[in-house]
């Protein structure tokens, strides 16, 4: 039986050059153990031994359940975004893409989340919507309510129809298997043959650690100023009023 390691990353924006993850916790389990089991209390060990919690965890769906989501929305106020399967139904304001719409069919904008009523609010703001041809229109004020308990996975605390989710799911969740593919092939331990946990574990916090003196460094590299920056000429602005 083989073992996997299992790490939560955070994203360093301080470095501007590269993408930077950096590993927060790692769990070493025998290969057959479930991925949902080390999400939940990686989150309860950063909130226990670092008093921080991350915003957003953007992440496969073997990682989590929709119970779980929900445990991290309301216990934690935290944001769990994963992709939606393919198998999984669809439920209102959502179609295909998804794509959040009005019972008519106008296609509706995340205008933001209610924390104190625990609500979503989408409305229209196209610029040509089809609400003047609609025939609700006199008694429809063209915003909308829903409770993210309808589906964890479309509503959450960021919809996945918004642009925020878009991006980390399409942009930033991408960034993961490099970083993995860094540590299981430049690092050594996919070379490895181990059938001890205890040197897998090793293994494990040996990779953890050579990432983190890595970002320390790029952190700490001074940046490179030519020695004639103050005498370059700069462009003025041309004042056309």
């Amino acid at each position: 039986m083989g073992s996997k390691k299992h790490t939560l990353r955070v994203w360093l924006q301080a470095c501007a050059s590269q993408v930077l993850l950096v590993p927060l916790g790692s769990w070493a389990a025998p290969a057959n153990r479930g991925e949902s089991l080390f999400l939940w209390p990686s989150l309860q060990y950063c909130q226990q031994r670092l008093d921080w919690l991350p915003d957003i965890v953007v992440g496969a769906m073997g990682y989590s359940s929709l119970e779980q989501q929900r445990q991290i929305r309301e216990r934690l106020g935290r944001t769990m975004l994963t992709k939606l399967r393919s198998d999984m139904n669809l439920v209102p304001p959502f179609e295909p893409g998804p794509v959040a719409v009005c019972p008519q069919g106008q296609v509706l904008s995340w205008l933001g989340w209610e924390a104190r009523d625990q609500l979503h609010w989408f409305g229209v703001t196209a610029a040509e919507p089809l609400c003047a041809q609609c025939w609700e229109q006199s008694r429809c004020a063209r915003q909308f309510s829903y409770a993210p308990a309808a589906h964890e996975i479309l509503f959450g605390q960021i919809p996945l129809a918004s642009a925020v989710a878009k991006t980390l799911l399409e942009k930033v969740r991408p960034w993961i298997e490099p970083a993995q593919a860094y540590e299981k092939n430049q690092l050594g331990p996919n070379q490895m043959f181990r059938n001890s946990l205890q040197f897998t574990w090793a293994a494990c916090l040996l990779a953890d650690a050579a990432v983190l003196l890595r970002a320390h460094a790029m952190l700490m590299r001074p940046t490179h100023t030519p020695w004639l920056q103050a005498l370059l000429p700069n462009q003025l602005p041309l004042e056309l009023d």
